[in-house]
């Protein structure tokens, strides 16, 4: 019978990998609330930073602005942006945690790096780079968090929301890996309604003013370049692994390759039977003489030398 204290200790053991990850995931977003801050001396680089890359822009993409005032002719087109833009982001990128730690566990490691060190370098960014969003850097966009609601930037705020932090859009860039991780894991044709949260996150922030199409452009960069860092990270500990294991291989005196890379040892045919005077027994209609059904299957002929 199994005790109860057995039982509590299995189940410790199997929460265990779970509360480390969540301490992880917690202190991953300590870290970005608390880089956020870093970068909020004062709104004067952010907003030349924001005129320089308006003008930028003019050149090779469509106008923020006139998309967004395009957008705003739908009826409730403000209220609905301004809800996903507030409500979508931490919980979907948690939800896709989640699913991933208890369905594709195999998964998890992967984007989990993925998403620190995507979160990481967009961190850098915003310190190298601070930028005022479109709805305050005074080219004529509408703050639809201001005049409609919810907004993300309440007055009461601790500090957590950067409002000149909008290059790159970790909006977009976590979005888009939530996209991805579901279409690479999943083979339900429903991982096509997950997929469609990136595009829909990019013409959300864009009606809601927040950033600008450069900031979703950077942020897809750098997504690219932290999936390539994780996977370079991954073949790396690979190739150490298996010389780890060749090594303890050769130093243990056991065969480097498996059965399959043995040469079989050489056969050898059965020697003919013989009476008891030594004279050779022959065959006769399938049996040999005086040793009746001697003439057994392929695999009685072959004996291993």
């Amino acid at each position: 019978m199994v005790s109860g204290a057995a039982v509590g200790g299995a189940v410790r053991g199997r929460m265990r990998p779970l509360l480390t990850e969540v301490g992880l995931l917690a202190v991953l977003f300590a870290f970005y609330k608390w880089g956020r801050t870093l970068i909020e001396s004062g709104p004067g680089q952010a907003m030349a930073n924001a005129h320089a890359l308006w003008r930028f822009e003019r050149e090779w993409l469509p106008s923020e602005v006139g998309f967004q005032h395009w957008a705003l002719g739908w009826d409730h087109a403000a209220l609905l942006a301004n809800v996903y833009y507030v409500s979508v982001h931490f919980p979907g990128t948690a939800l896709l945690l989640i699913w991933l730690y208890v369905r594709h566990r195999s998964a998890y490691a992967r984007v989990r790096n993925e998403l620190v060190a995507l979160t990481a370098a967009g961190l850098v960014v915003h310190t190298m780079f601070p930028l005022a969003p479109p709805r305050l850097a005074g080219i004529g966009a509408v703050d639809t968090m201001l005049t409609v609601g919810p907004s993300a930037y309440p007055a009461a705020a601790d500090g957590i929301a950067n409002q000149y932090a909008a290059m790159p859009s970790l909006h977009i860039g976590w979005a888009i890996l939530v996209a991805v991780a579901v279409l690479r894991v999943s083979r339900s044709r429903w991982r096509w309604v997950v997929a469609v949260h990136a595009p829909l996150t990019v013409l959300v922030v864009v009606v809601t003013a927040n950033h600008y199409w450069t900031d979703g452009i950077v942020a897809a960069l750098l997504l690219a370049g932290a999936m390539a860092l994780v996977s370079l990270a991954g073949r790396m500990r690979q190739a150490v692994n298996h010389a780890a294991d060749a090594h303890e291989s050769r130093g243990s005196g056991r065969p480097r390759g498996g059965p399959a890379d043995r040469q079989p040892r050489a056969a050898r045919p059965v020697p003919p039977a013989r009476d008891g005077h030594g004279d050779r027994v022959h065959d006769r209609g399938g049996d040999r003489e005086g040793v009746p059904g001697a003439n057994a299957p392929a695999s009685d002929d072959l004996v291993l030398a």
